[in-house]
């Protein structure tokens, strides 16, 4: 009797120990992938180093150098009007596309679903091409449907009026298929008794988008939303593919600045100070969102 609670907590404690071994990989991953790189970005930001001799200290050198560079607050502008101009057209896109998919006498849904989700599974470099033929001032689908209509052509991608438009409509044509399947997951998640009981009370079909559909999709709203300012901060590949940044920078974006000055202009330290003030705003917003969003939310 003695020996049961030893026998206890020795069978508790390699319990905790076997535990610790299968999650111990994970650790070692996001540490020499995630935590170490982090760490030694931080530090670059207050070095100059060209990968060619050893950093240097600056202190706040890079940071200061930043925010007097035309070309990183254009890009810093250049993200916020992409992010603005992305997410919400796509999410209002994807809720109205998941309400009418989610319609039961629609016929052919499941074809319907893969059309609108077949976008985000092709890779956006592929999909950034498929769109380079498109916006094509010469031979170009959009402007090849304009001639027939006796319209006047735009140089899509070469006018820089019309180059982050024509870089938001891709991003706005890629995420629609997520959002609208993580809507449809939403929408079928609702209890159909609700909808009975607005029905019996005579609340029209729209009163009962807006007064229980919307309320009851908050959490998938909330989720989407910050997954979507993620990600759109973070906007490289089309942006590099489709326009480089140009013309005249319109499209250039804040990881497309870090990019040109870590690889093309060999300066690691002034792009790792660019990376942690983007890493700073993406931080900030999930937070605020997370405070100000969250609320009644446990999907996260």
């Amino acid at each position: 009797m003695k020996n049961r609670p030893k026998r206890f907590f020795r069978k508790k404690l390699n319990s905790e120990r076997i535990g610790l071994l299968f999650i111990l990989p994970n650790y070692l991953i996001y540490t020499v992938f995630v935590l170490i790189p982090v760490i030694w970005t931080l530090y670059l930001g207050f070095t100059d180093y060209n990968l060619m001799s050893a950093p240097k200290w600056v202190g706040i050198q890079n940071y200061v150098q930043a925010f007097q560079d035309e070309n990183f607050t254009t890009a810093l502008m250049n993200t916020f009007l992409f992010s603005i101009f992305t997410i919400f057209p796509s999410m209002v896109l994807g809720l109205i596309a998941a309400v009418l998919l989610n319609n039961k006498l629609l016929k052919g849904k499941a074809i319907f679903r893969a059309c609108y989700y077949m976008p985000n599974i092709i890779s956006m470099v592929a999909a950034s091409m498929v769109w380079l033929w498109i916006y094509d001032p010469g031979h170009g689908l959009l402007n090849s449907i304009l001639m027939a209509m006796k319209m006047e052509t735009k140089d899509w991608l070469f006018d820089p009026f019309l180059a982050m438009p024509s870089v938001i409509l891709v991003n706005i044509w890629n995420g629609l298929g997520y959002n609208m399947i993580i809507y449809l997951a939403g929408l079928q998640g609702i209890p159909e008794y609700l909808y009975e009981a607005a029905t019996v009370d005579g609340a029209s079909k729209l009163r009962q988008f807006f007064t229980i559909t919307i309320p009851m999709i908050k959490p998938i709203t909330f989720f989407l939303f910050v997954m979507a300012c993620i990600k759109s901060f973070q906007v490289f590949d089309q942006v590099f593919i489709m326009t480089n940044g140009g013309p005249i920078n319109s499209t250039t974006t804040i990881v497309h600045q870090i990019y040109q000055n870590a690889f093309q202009y060999n300066k690691m330290g002034y792009a790792s100070a660019m990376a942690l003030v983007l890493l700073l705003i993406t931080t900030t917003i999930t937070l605020f969102n997370f405070k100000y969003g969250n609320q009644e939310s446990d999907i996260i």
